[in-house]
């Protein structure tokens, strides 16, 4: 039988939960287990927390999950990687080794460095860079700017002999596909190698995503309490299967894992990373037993000269408050007394010769506020009023935090009071995105005290005319007399790249599909989402997937900021899905009869 390598991630983002790590170590006989925990969110909440304490900026619960592991993990010979450095990788080195030590456990450590651009940006300012997105200037002031690295720099760091691997900002994927090139000694230049080992990553990068977390057929999940966490077993041909610890819960079939494919990607075609252009359109997915999909199908193109990179910048302050109402007409009450709060301390403001809020939203929970202009919830009797502003001056905000309360007697009835108790204003972080050469990027591997460099490889160059030309996707044939719901018809997930949002939504059966994109244009999909589309900038992509039976939609600039900066209650994009997945797709009465 050939080889193969069981790779089990344990962590989504920075505060999953801290079961994931032993689950996999104890039953998933695993060859290496990775963390994955910077969303580009997180890097804004890290760079916060590096302004208040430099000894801080990595993600801690690593240390937390990992440091009663460590006997265990060094007696299965595990390796780990993990992202977890943030933007501070060599004080989450340090707190680990001081772990390791105290355990008595002897396991090599090594740090790899180098997407740190922060001390360049003096330089980085006058080279004339704009954002990638809306060729806005780079900002005067940056609180940490960081290149997504690939996977080269963790191979130096294996071969090396590290048992484990801590990085700052790497691509998501790179913490297992790193692992595959080092296991099989792939060539950076087998590109279709490369692209099945970060749809692997991909896969598995968030967690208990693709083995039925948060999927739309919810019900048919078993054991949430005790989820399984996913692993792949890799072979030397890059093909693989994805599974889970046995005896846990969740759900792994084809549309498990084909929600987790679609989500948070652009152009299926060219999803561009450091180490390769990944083509996902002919990907295939087939059940392989219970709880276990077959993947392959992945091509692979050379990457690009750049790197992208995430520099936050403060942009004034923010404060969010919460407050319950409740009785008959719960929602005009709710809509009155917001609009009163916000110009009472307007005016407050104006008299004190302050400027005005550089932004003000008001959603009221309850009356389903996320699905803008579809809401069917006026009549809600139980409404929480969330107010999120933004100012330039912290003193504004600290003076509206004050005023809220003032609204339990002297407003509306049936307001309980602030949840929470009064508010706190934070610095709002924004997030800048924008490309860099990679020679702007020294890779260095700290291991033992000793510094090693790392250069990247030489590869080919991209030639935009081999990208392959988008799919379209099949006629619908025959007429349609009837309607149903787009759940009926597909599974869809949304998620969040910055200021952008995705919709993947896969067919539940492939005779669907040509229906589903009949109904579901661009322009329909601007229609049904104008709530949260930019009035200016927000545009709507769209491309298919005929290996999955897939569309993917992008939706430009709908997320109000994005991350931190967002004053949504759904700054992620996390609900969209779910909102599209209610309107009517047009299908002959025989599909009607099929679904229903």
């Amino acid at each position: 039988m050939s080889r193969t390598v069981r790779i089990g991630c344990a962590s989504a983002f920075w505060g999953d939960t801290s079961t994931a790590a032993g689950q996999l170590v104890e039953g998933g006989r695993l060859d290496y287990l990775v963390f994955d925990y910077l969303a580009e969110i997180t890097m804004s909440l890290l760079a916060g927390a590096r302004m208040k304490d430099p000894r801080a900026g990595y993600a801690t619960d690593f240390v937390e999950v990992l440091s009663p592991l460590l006997p265990e993990i060094s007696r299965q010979n595990i390796r780990v990687v993990s992202n977890a450095g943030g933007i501070n990788p060599k004080a989450c080195a340090a707190a680990l080794q001081a772990a390791c030590d105290q355990a008595g456990v002897a396991l090599k450590i090594a740090v790899l460095l180098g997407d740190d651009l922060q001390p360049q940006f003096p330089q980085l300012s006058g080279r004339g860079i704009h954002e990638m997105f809306s060729g806005a200037p780079l900002p005067a002031l940056c609180v940490s700017t960081n290149a997504y690295l690939g996977a080269p720099g963790i191979v130096e760091a294996l071969r090396l002999g590290a048992d484990i691997v801590i990085t700052g900002r790497v691509v998501d994927s790179a913490v297992v596909s790193a692992a595959l090139v080092h296991e099989f000694g792939w060539s950076w230049h087998d590109y279709d190698k490369l692209a099945q080992a970060a749809l692997a990553g991909h896969l598995i990068e968030c967690g208990a995503h693709c083995t039925g977390g948060n999927f739309t057929d919810w019900r048919e999940v078993p054991d949430y309490e005790h989820i399984g966490f996913p692993i792949v077993e890799v072979s030397a041909d890059s093909q693989f299967i994805l599974s889970k610890p046995e005896g846990s819960g969740g759900l792994i079939t084809a549309l498990t894992v084909g929600e987790q494919l679609l989500y948070e990607i652009g152009d299926p075609q060219a999803y561009l990373l450091p180490d390769v252009v990944c083509d996902f359109t002919q990907v295939k997915l087939q059940q392989q037993g219970k709880n276990a999909v077959r993947v392959h199908g992945a091509k692979g193109l050379p990457p690009t000269a750049h790197y992208k990179v995430s520099a936050t910048y403060p942009d004034g302050f923010r404060c969010t408050a919460s407050c319950l109402i409740a009785g008959i007409d719960a929602v005009a009450k709710a809509q009155r007394v917001s609009q009163a709060i916000i110009a009472k301390t307007a005016e407050m403001f104006s008299l004190r010769g302050w400027a005005p809020y550089s932004e003000v939203n008001i959603e009221l929970l309850g009356s389903e506020a996320t699905y803008g202009p579809h809401g069917r919830r006026q009549d809600s009797r139980e409404v929480v009023i969330k107010l999120a502003v933004r100012h330039p001056d912290k003193q504004a905000l600290v003076l509206f935090s004050r005023e809220i309360a003032q609204a339990a007697t002297g407003m509306a009835p049936g307001l309980t009071g602030i949840v929470g108790g009064r508010p706190t204003v934070y610095p709002l972080i924004r997030l800048f995105s924008f490309l860099i050469e990679k020679s702007a990027c020294q890779l260095d591997i700290d291991l033992a005290g000793q510094r090693h460099v790392c250069a990247l490889p030489e590869l080919d160059q991209l030639d935009p005319a081999a990208l392959p030309v988008p799919f379209e996707p099949p006629r619908a044939e025959g007429r349609a007399d009837a309607s149903v719901a787009l759940v009926k018809l597909a599974v869809a997930r949304s998620g969040d790249k910055g200021n952008h949002s995705n919709i993947g939504v896969m067919a539940r059966e492939p005779q669907f599909l040509p229906w589903i994109a009949e109904a579901l244009t661009p322009a329909v999909i601007v229609d049904w989402m104008s709530h949260v589309l930019d009035p200016v900038h927000g545009r709507v992509e769209r491309w298919y997937l005929p290996g999955t039976h897939s569309l993917n939609f992008l939706l430009e600039n709908a997320l109000g900021g994005g991350g931190v900066a967002s004053l949504r209650i759904d700054p992620q994009g996390k609900a969209f899905a779910q909102q599209l997945l209610d309107i009517q797709i047009p299908v002959p009465q025989s599909i009607a009869d099929l679904v229903n």
